[in-house]
């Protein structure tokens, strides 16, 4: 793997992490536990549809950004990301437990759908730069966006929260068209069935893999709501805001090794490189859940309100899946980018049958803890099945995930130049 790449992405990652921390304190001492339940189920049910429009707007866009016509790859996605934006919001108004969010919740999907189209177009050409760029943007303006409408415009509401992501994406997604679009031809695009089903074929299953997993990570909210209230998803909501935010540090391993994974030239180089990026990431796994054992609990109360003094209970419960997750992504990664998506598919149905078979006995028992303890065993039960399909296809040993004194030297260095 290309450590600047990785190191670029790295740094941009901890940015959004900044933001996203930022957002997070801002919500809740804004809005409370309430606001901040109803602003997660609204982002969970956007992330819902984002399955959909992925199909072509995702890893799909990333896959075959250099084998067809930029043109061809971006009609396609555009085309289908406004068609799934559009419907299956209304298909999914059930979960909308407030028709008053729903226009905020078809802007988001559509505009949301249509940047991502075009930040993994940047994945699949391999320009991580302006991937870094417009992923670290869509948070910056997000809050830059809100203090506006908020403080100058004096709009107090939760849906301020929405309109600015509407604002923000929409503009990104302006920007970076024009960006593109200097590079295509559009007038020579020709529908060709071909591309068309090459696009569907590969997107549908690496999304249908993506789907079942957003439902581990996701099914615990609509089962809290519905046995403990709006309040009980916001308080759980921050331990998963926690972890996602971890996350987004070693998925900037993951998208630049699916990047190179993509095009690599043999197997045997993608393999060396995701044994390269599980040791980055297994290291820095172990830093920050160090770091959230270390923090008191008391600190988190101060920080996010009185509501949320179960927080450090959360994120210890937490931890064992949060850190499964994050490193065995990279292993997911890999088994997508030289297209053995079965193992995916496998792993997420695997988890999704835990998820809904322990939450129905857990959630009204135990409440947040509960649906806590349900997240932490499908995580870990998923991230082994991966783990065990990749030991038994490569030579894998213990020390692969161990940096050595020359891993450190090597990131020290970038680090120097940058």
């Amino acid at each position: 793997m290309k450590q600047l790449k990785v190191v670029q992405t790295f740094v941009s990652r901890f940015l959004i992490l900044i933001f996203n921390f930022g957002l997070v304190i801002f919500s809740t001492n804004m809005w409370g536990s309430e606001g901040k339940g109803a602003i997660s189920m609204v982002i969970a049910n956007v992330a819902l549809v984002s399955f959909f429009s992925s199909i072509f707007s995702g890893s799909s866009t990333s896959f075959f950004a250099k084998k067809f016509p930029t043109e061809q790859v971006l009609v396609y996605s555009y085309f289908w990301s406004i068609l799934t934006g559009i419907s299956v919001p209304f298909l999914f108004g059930f979960a909308i437990s407030d028709n008053h969010f729903m226009p905020y919740f078809v802007l988001i999907s559509v505009f949301s759908s249509l940047l991502s189209t075009n930040i993994n177009l940047f994945v699949g050409t391999q320009n991580i730069r302006f991937f870094n760029v417009y992923t670290v943007l869509q948070q910056l303006l997000h809050v830059v966006f809100l203090a506006v409408l908020i403080f100058l415009i004096n709009l107090k509401d939760v849906s301020v929260y929405f309109l600015a992501q509407i604002l923000c994406l929409a503009l990104l997604f302006l920007i970076s068209f024009f960006q593109i679009a200097g590079k295509c031809n559009f007038r020579a695009f020709k529908f060709s069935k071909m591309v068309f089903r090459s696009m569907f074929d590969y997107g549908w299953k690496t999304q249908l893999s993506a789907f079942l997993q957003f439902l581990n990570y996701r099914l615990s909210f609509y089962f809290l709501e519905k046995y403990e209230g709006l309040s009980a998803v916001g308080i759980f909501s921050i331990g998963i805001t926690f972890s996602e935010a971890i996350w987004t540090i070693t998925r900037s391993i993951a998208v630049v090794l699916y990047s190179e994974v993509v095009n690599s030239i043999s197997k045997a180089e993608s393999v060396l490189k995701t044994k390269n990026a599980l040791k980055v990431s297994f290291s820095l796994m172990l830093i920050f859940l160090l770091g959230i054992i270390l923090i008191p609990s008391n600190i988190y109360t101060v920080i996010f309100g009185n509501e949320f003094s179960q927080t450090k209970k959360i994120m210890l419960l937490l931890a064992p899946g949060t850190f499964a997750i994050a490193v065995s992504d990279m292993i997911g990664y890999y088994f997508s980018g030289i297209k053995e998506l079965r193992i995916l598919n496998v792993k997420a149905l695997i988890g999704l049958f835990i998820t809904i078979g322990f939450s129905i006995y857990a959630i009204p028992r135990w409440g947040i803890l509960g649906a806590c303890l349900v997240t932490t065993i499908s995580y870990c039960a998923s991230a082994a099945l991966l783990f065990g399909k990749f030991f038994r296809s490569t030579q894998f040993r213990m020390r692969d995930y161990l940096m050595s004194k020359d891993d450190f030297k090597s990131l020290l260095s970038i680090f120097a130049r940058k």
